[in-house]
């Protein structure tokens, strides 16, 4: 029995789910100091840079039809991979309790329960959608996200149009440069993700640039929110402006909805990950177990700024996937019957490194950019010398033969 395969629409609808989140809106409040001009500037270079490198990212696991952590062991090795099989793993717990956390804290200022019984709720329904599967999400999917659509609609409407005179004072609380690193870390934080959900479509290349296109509008949809929602109401909360503007059932439907559809992906992709570890392992309950530890988490633990994190996942990730672009793309070469790529394990940790010191440099367009070109460039060349030492190697053996 042939396997089915998501089509273009259907890998549309699970990218609308993965932008539409109470933690993008969060952090498009911390764009409200640059002003609405330089604050869409910013937002809209970042996702450019972002969305790019996600489209990248998931063309090379829709061409080979190999999850995301598979794809790394073509450039680091068999054994090599699983370094960022492990990372992914850890950062995506990480991001299924700071979802949670986000949304039950919303929900919880909309319909006061308690938090804890939020991220309790929260939990189950990613666990739900767990179990019913990524093919099989389709109708649900649908309505959902035109249910999400349609409020989400009505939340801009709020925002940019109730006539509130309060504004946001502009002020020197966050550069361009950083703001726009903000943007690109969303993007960027999925790039790790894209290729499970691209190496199912029925058409690689046209899937995988709607996951990107769809992604990069909807996210930055969400930025513009927060960030108008800063600036026009002067508070930082969504769920205080859902209750003034009388929002109180839509408003709770929007944040639970909006968490469960992102952190479905994270928990999903976790077990995907966990089985490139270890293939004995059920990627299903493996992703249940990361819903489970992601719940409790929230319940336990505060998790109220994730500036740190997002910077941390792109040091991390940004030059992982510069250095496949680089094999994939430019050299074609696959490291995958090997057990460790030295050479490239090597250019990771310098663009890792180099990474680190951009962040203390107020570069105008971000560190992102600059590192994954020097890691690129520093990947290529080291692999075309490699190839030329390898062909005068086996130059020799001939002659000498």
């Amino acid at each position: 029995m042939m396997e089915r395969r998501t089509t273009i629409f259907e890998n549309g609808l699970i990218w609308f789910g993965a932008g539409v989140s109470i933690a993008e809106i969060l952090t498009g409040t911390y764009f409200a100091p640059l002003g609405m001009t330089r604050g869409i500037a910013a937002i809209l270079t970042g996702h450019l840079i972002g969305c790019v490198l996600l489209f990248l990212a998931g063309y090379i696991g829709a061409r080979t039809r190999r999850s995301a952590m598979e794809t790394t062991k073509m450039s680091f090795g068999a054994r090599g991979g699983l370094l960022f099989a492990f990372l992914n793993v850890l950062q995506l717990v990480g991001w299924t309790a700071i979802m949670i956390y986000d949304g039950a804290l919303s929900a919880n200022a909309v319909l006061k329960t308690g938090a804890w019984v939020w991220c309790l709720i929260i939990g189950a329904l990613i666990c739900l959608w767990l179990f019913i599967g990524i093919t099989n999400l389709g109708k649900i999917n649908v309505i959902t996200m035109t249910a999400l659509f349609i409020l989400t609609l009505v939340l801009c409407k709020v925002i940019f149009f109730s006539g509130s005179s309060s504004r946001y004072a502009i002020s020197d609380g966050i550069t361009f440069g950083a703001a726009v690193e903000l943007a690109v870390a969303m993007p960027l934080s999925w790039l790790p993700l894209i290729s499970d959900y691209t190496r199912e479509a029925e058409k690689p290349f046209a899937a995988t640039l709607g996951s990107a296109v769809t992604y990069g509008l909807v996210s930055c949809w969400m930025y513009l929110i927060g960030m108008g929602a800063a600036i026009f109401t002067g508070t930082y909360d969504i769920s205080q402006i859902m209750l003034k503007a009388g929002l109180g059932v839509a408003g709770l439907l929007i944040i639970v909805f909006s968490t469960v559809t992102t952190t479905f992906m994270d928990a999903y992709s976790a077990g995907i990950s966990a089985v490139s570890i270890r293939s004995e392992i059920n990627g299903k309950i493996c992703a249940v177990i990361v819903a489970v530890a992601g719940t409790v988490c929230a319940i336990l633990f505060p998790m109220d700024d994730i500036t740190s994190f997002l910077y941390l996942i792109g040091s991390v990730f940004a030059p992982m996937i510069a250095v496949m672009i680089a094999d994939f793309f430019i050299l074609r070469t696959d490291s995958g019957s090997t057990a460790f790529n030295w050479r490239n394990l090597t250019i990771w940790l310098i663009g890792f490194l180099l990474y680190r010191f951009l962040m203390t440099k107020d570069l105008i367009c971000g560190s992102t950019l600059p590192d994954m070109l020097i890691t690129t460039v520093i990947a290529v060349i080291a692999g075309k010398l490699a190839a030329a030492r390898q062909g005068a190697r086996s130059e020799q053996n001939r002659d000498a033969v």
